[in-house]
């Protein structure tokens, strides 16, 4: 195999990223204001550091692509995508650095490397067939931005390119970029910032299940907060269409409030009255999508294990739904 230097442009769907380790890793936060996310034990940041959603884009003219990575003690799973196809996905086992994959005869035009989901990724060098080229490829397709929780980080998907953000992204021909950060989906200003700075054709943002679990929101708080959210983003963003996805079910969060009175019941009324508040005020390029509607209570008893997080399968399923109920829709606008 031929290596060629990783970078920046190789990389799609990471905001930012950092030298380290001889290679670089990919970031879903701007790495330059490390310090300024501030949270404790900087669990943020460490969320952001994982590579869901990310991957490597290129073109070559050999029949094999690859990857040469740092190595970790623990297993990691690549997917090659070409166009909207999952053509093939692949493990890297413990401490091994170069995952490789065939290309398909006659494969022409952009190939894509998606990196694991639930763990940071330093590039080293690209791989390709010995005499191959292997360049950047741009990708001229509308770009979706979803943020969101460890439900949109997925880390239990069957592999990268299968979350329900890769699904929904590759069903609806998107370039897509994950906000999604387990435990971490608090509404903070900081990160608004973060998603108002980039390029997007199309937002989503599934809110509600962090601010339940860990109460960060009151009844008092939490409505407004969503409103100042979407009125941050459109300071660069005044036409593109905002999906608010409000949480899928998980039953024991349904009706039972939390320690500051909020159940996912209450906060699914409080989110679409932000939508209608935003409407009547004048934004009507912003809509609301009931999360009961995109991974019903039918499904936790053969795909939600744990009441709350969908598994690989339920995953994909979640992704079909949100790709023919607010994707569609919202391209419509």
């Amino acid at each position: 195999m031929q290596t060629h230097a990783i970078a920046p442009e190789f990389f799609h769907g990471a905001i930012s990223t950092e030298a380290v380790a001889g290679g670089l890793q990919p970031w879903r936060l701007d790495v330059t204001e490390k310090t300024l996310y501030a949270t404790p034990d900087e669990v943020l940041l460490g969320r952001a550091s994982t590579s869901a959603g990310v991957r490597v884009r290129l073109t070559t003219g050999g029949d094999k692509v690859g990857l040469r990575v740092a190595a970790m003690d623990t297993a990691r799973v690549f997917d090659l995508v070409i166009g909207t196809d999952r053509v093939s996905t692949a493990i890297l086992a413990a401490d091994e650095t170069d995952i490789v994959f065939d290309l398909p005869a006659g494969t022409t035009g952009a190939v894509e490397i998606w990196l694991p989901l639930g763990s940071p990724t330093v590039v080293q060098s690209v791989l390709t067939a010995d005499g191959a080229d292997a360049a950047p490829a741009a990708d001229p397709r509308r770009r979706w931005l979803t943020y969101g929780s460890s439900i949109s980080q997925c880390n239990s998907s069957h592999s990268p390119a299968r979350s329900w953000p890769a699904t929904a992204a590759r069903d609806r021909n998107l370039a897509l970029t994950c906000m999604g950060f387990g435990g971490n989906c608090h509404l903070e200003t900081q990160v608004a910032r973060v998603i108002r700075d980039q390029p997007a054709d199309l937002i989503t943002l599934k809110l509600g299940i962090n601010v339940q679990g860990g109460s960060t929101l009151s009844p008092r708080t939490f409505e407004i907060q969503a409103l100042g959210l979407v009125r941050l983003i459109r300071e660069k963003h005044p036409e593109t269409p905002i999906g608010i996805i409000s949480p899928v079910i998980s039953p024991p969060r349904e009706t039972t409030p939390n320690a500051v009175n909020l159940s996912l019941t209450k906060m699914r009324d409080l989110l679409a009255d932000a939508v209608v508040r935003l409407n009547d005020w004048g934004d009507t390029r912003v809509r609301y999508y009931d999360g009961l509607i995109q991974f019903p209570e039918g499904h936790v008893a053969d795909y939600m294990p744990d009441e709350l997080h969908p598994n690989g399968d339920g995953y994909e399923i979640l992704g079909h739904n949100i790709a023919a109920n607010v994707l569609a829709d919202l391209e419509r606008m």
